[in-house]
Parts: structure tokens; sequence; C-alpha cells
């Protein structure tokens, strides 16, 4: 049958990577990319390197208010829907493409598809919850990375139409992971290549709660200026500007400043790092898979399930309370293992499959 899969964000890029592969098996696939990460390291670069088929749209929506970009996005799949007329709308995770596209669908009469669903925070504070709250609601098919996630929409009343089929971003992970790290493209700001140390912490910050001003970002450099190697920090484009300023005045020698990497890169740097700080829900499960510690900035947890024997802990954007928690010492229970087996592209398509048949 044929599916629309929308993308916008870099997850969502790395999701398609083994959701496509898998999904292009049985069905056909339209591919819509929202552009709601647009640079060539946030967006282009997946494509290339992780073999995701060249959409075959692009709304070109990026930059303005919530309500000014999910309002783009959502006259622009209107558009492409009934352009198309898909069988289903497949969806991931919990950005504002995600929900534009999938309020378009169901305003056609079109079924959702979504994974990654599940996933709650508590809060409404937080956009993402909203959008993935509202997503799930609507789906006819929601795939949970995790047990926790199932039992949360089962408890919502969405348990006769939710699966856990584990984490899709593990079978990419485990991917990439397996391949040798070559061709190592790590760049400054003035795109020169950077060498990586042979010990680094390696960190990412984006969140608006961590960059809004000076002072939080200001706070988790301080920390990682102090530690007993470098940090490469990969940086999101709208945070350059305030992070070299920062580096600059504070006069921080132990910060490399870099521009986003590739997917690869990321891996590998995750692999191969002391320790990782960061504010990303996808690079603290990558560093849980990889077995590095990990400091998650933030004022809520994202993923309990990392929360465990100190290899993923929650910091406040404060120094001290950093460099408390990178003090600690995980400890590894090899048998546990919440996001499944790298297998759910597989598993989300037998799914899919029996639905498009009537067996569920």
């Amino acid at each position: 049958m044929k599916i629309v899969t929308v993308v916008g964000a870099r997850p969502q890029f790395i999701k398609a990577a083994a959701g496509s592969r898998q999904l292009r098996k049985e069905h056909q696939e339209v591919l819509v990319h929202t552009g709601q990460h647009f640079d060539d390291n946030m967006s282009e670069v997946f494509f290339r390197e992780m073999g995701i088929p060249k959409p075959d749209y692009n709304l070109g929506v990026s930059g303005g208010s919530h309500a000014q970009m999910t309002a783009k996005m959502l006259t622009g799949m209107e558009e492409i829907l009934k352009t198309e007329n898909p069988k289903a709308l497949l969806v991931y995770g919990d950005t504002n493409s995600t929900l534009a596209a999938a309020l378009a669908a169901v305003k056609l009469h079109i079924p959702v598809i979504h994974v990654e669903a599940g996933n709650r925070l508590g809060t409404l504070d937080s956009p993402e919850e909203v959008n993935r709250i509202i997503t799930d609601h609507i789906a006819v098919l929601n795939f949970c990375a995790t047990e926790d996630a199932l039992e949360k929409l089962k408890g919502e009343g969405l348990g006769n139409r939710s699966y856990c089929v584990g984490n899709i971003m593990y079978d990419s992970f485990l991917h990439f992971a397996d391949l040798p790290w070559e061709n190592c493209n790590i760049l400054d700001f003035d795109g020169t290549r950077i060498q990586a140390p042979r010990e680094y912490y390696y960190m990412t910050c984006h969140r608006q709660e961590n960059t809004y001003s000076d002072q939080p970002l200001t706070e988790i450099l301080l920390a990682m200026n102090s530690l007993d190697a470098p940090t490469i920090y990969a940086v999101h484009p709208r945070n350059q500007e305030r992070a070299r300023r920062i580096c600059e005045k504070e006069t921080f020698q132990n910060i490399i400043l870099a521009q986003p990497v590739g997917y690869s890169d990321s891996v590998h740097l995750t692999k191969n790092a002391k320790k990782i700080v960061t504010d990303s829900g996808g690079l603290q499960c990558e560093a849980f898979y990889a077995g590095v510690q990990c400091v998650f900035v933030l004022d809520y947890v994202v993923w309990p399930e990392t929360m465990v024997g100190n290899r993923n802990q929650l910091a406040k954007a404060d120094h001290k309370d950093i460099l408390k928690k990178l003090s600690r010492t995980q400890s590894i229970d090899e048998n546990y293992q919440p996001f499944g087996d790298g297998h759910s592209a597989e598993k989300i398509c037998q799914i899919i499959r029996k639905w498009e048949r009537k067996e569920l």
C-alpha cells in the first residue's frame, strides 16, 4: 500500500533510516521532509550517510513560533495528502512536524501510524509532550519503544492499538556502531577539520531551557571546562554565536566548539567518550546503548529506563550539580535491555501488515 512518511528533524532522520529501509520492502513509501531542520549538517548529511531515500517533497518550513511553524506544515501536508491519497500516514516522535502531519491526515480520514508513542514527561510545559499526546490519541497504531510507554498508553485507554516493538533508534545505532570510524568529519565553526583528542568528553546542548540566555549555558560550560580532558561540544546552529561568545568571555580553554556532526561521527564520538553531558533525548539513549555514562541536563526525566546504576543522571544547569553527577561511578547490568533487540523496524512492518489485512 502507499504510505506517506513525514520527517523534519535530526532524530526523525535517524529513525527513518531504519524505518524506510524496511518499509520499502513491502510498501510504496512517499517521503516528505517538512524542512524543520534544514542546515546541511542537521539534515542533508543524514540522508547522504545513512542511505535515507531522497524526499519526494520538501515543505521548506523552518523558524517562527510553534504556531506559525505548525500552521505552515499543516497546510502544506494537506495538499500533499490530497495529491498522494495514501492508505496511511507514518510519523515519528514528538516534533511540530509530527503533530502537523498527523492533524492533516486525521482531518482527511487517513489513518495515522505513530512510531515512538507513549513517552510521557508529565508536564504540558513541554511542547513535545503536547505534540506526542495528541498524536498518540489520533493514531490507529501506536508503536512504543519501551514497556513503560506501552503502560502509559494503556492507562490512557489506548492499549488496544498500541504495541511495544523496542526503540527504532537502536536499530540504527547498532548498524553504525559496528562500522569502522572512517572519514571523520568534525569541523569547527570556520569549517576547519578537528582532530578528536585521545581522551575527551562529548556534549550537546540545544534545548531552550539551557540556551535561552548566557546564564544556564555558562554554568554547563563552566563544569565541562574544569574536567580532566577536553570537551567536544557539537553546537546547534542557533546557539553557535552564544557558545563562542561565552567561551571567549570566560576564557574556557578546555572546550572544543564544533559544528553539528553526522550520525556516524556522533555514534563513534559517543562510543569513545569518557562521559557525556547532553539535553538530547536521543543522545542519552545512544550513550546508554554504548555503555557510556551520561548526565542529562534538564528538569525532568525523558527516558526513565536509562536512569539505573548512575548510567544516566538528571542534573540542573548548575556547574556544581553537573560535576557532582559526573564524579559518580556507573554500574551496568548486561542483562538489562529495555529498548529491544535492534529489530524494531521489522516488528513495526509485521504489525502494519496484519493491520492492513485486518488481522488485528
